[in-house]
């Protein structure tokens, strides 16, 4: 049976040594995906900081970018590469490691690791391998944005991801999506915002309501909520800069109506676009 850190008593992560010096405890053997801040550097946890200060070393998307956090925490705990690049070569390594005793800490630069970002390959092989692996939760983009939207009646979410930059994929999984009855979440880049816009409203009609999250937990955090067009305005005289979460809304009663009764004044644009 693998031990359980998530029970260990605040303060109960160091001991002291011969010379009275506290250290880090030693962890389990074993996987740990450490969710970390999306912006905010004050938005991690206390059993993140514990894990990644007692952990063997800590597999980082990005050293550089993850150096920052560790330095403003006073962590000093090695790091390797670890990136959505060498994620499947680096499997195992991984396994070697934790067989021979070391406690792994896996880090993106952002967020919740295995969502949108290296994690989800690492897990499932530790796994499989019948060996130790756990989660310690902290911030998420989309369950922010899914808080933040007030969907009316969302029971539950879609989350889609980043869509497929090919403009006849995106469109196709729109017109998939039209009917869902729960909030869509996706990921977008700076560079494609207004083209997501302009698909939606040719897809799924000009009614459609969106909400846009930008740059969470950061200064300039800005969340908007409207139509294609309601948006595309906003957009003409602020910033597209930053990080992007789009919730798509279900229809509206009158979207629903107008489907069904195929009164709707637009038809969404062949599949053979490009």
């Amino acid at each position: 049976m693998h031990m359980d850190d998530s029970h260990t008593a605040p303060g109960a992560n160091s001991s002291p040594g011969a010379d009275g010096v506290s250290r880090p405890e030693t962890l389990p053997a074993g996987l740990y995906l450490v969710g970390t801040p999306i912006g905010n550097r004050e938005d991690i946890t206390l059993r993140a900081l514990r894990i990644l200060r007692s952990a063997t070393h800590i597999l980082a998307e990005d050293t550089r970018h993850t150096q920052i956090l560790l330095d403003t925490y006073g962590i000093r705990t090695p790091m390797i590469s670890y990136h959505k690049f060498n994620e499947r070569t680096r499997t195992g390594d991984i396994l070697h490691r934790i067989r021979a005793g070391e406690s792994l800490a896996l880090v993106t630069d952002a967020g919740m690791p295995g969502i949108s970002d290296p994690g989800a390959i690492a897990a499932r092989a530790v796994r499989e391998a019948g060996m130790h692996v756990t989660a310690i939760p902290g911030p998420s983009a989309l369950t922010m944005a899914i808080a933040l939207c007030g969907c009316p009646h969302a029971h539950g979410f879609l989350f889609e991801g980043f869509l497929d930059h090919k403009t006849a994929a995106r469109r196709k999984k729109l017109r998939e999506l039209a009917a869902c009855s729960h909030p869509v979440v996706f990921y977008e880049s700076t560079h494609r915002l207004l083209k997501l816009l302009d698909e939606v409203e040719e897809e799924l009609g000009p009614e459609r309501l969106l909400f846009i999250a930008r740059e969470l937990t950061k200064k300039f955090e800005e969340t908007l909520h409207g139509t294609p067009t309601d948006l595309r305005t906003h957009y003409q005289t602020h910033s597209l800069k930053g990080e992007f979460v789009v919730v798509l809304f279900p229809r509206s009663r009158r979207e629903q109506k107008n489907a069904t009764t195929g009164s709707a004044s637009w038809a969404p644009m062949s599949s053979g676009n490009t």
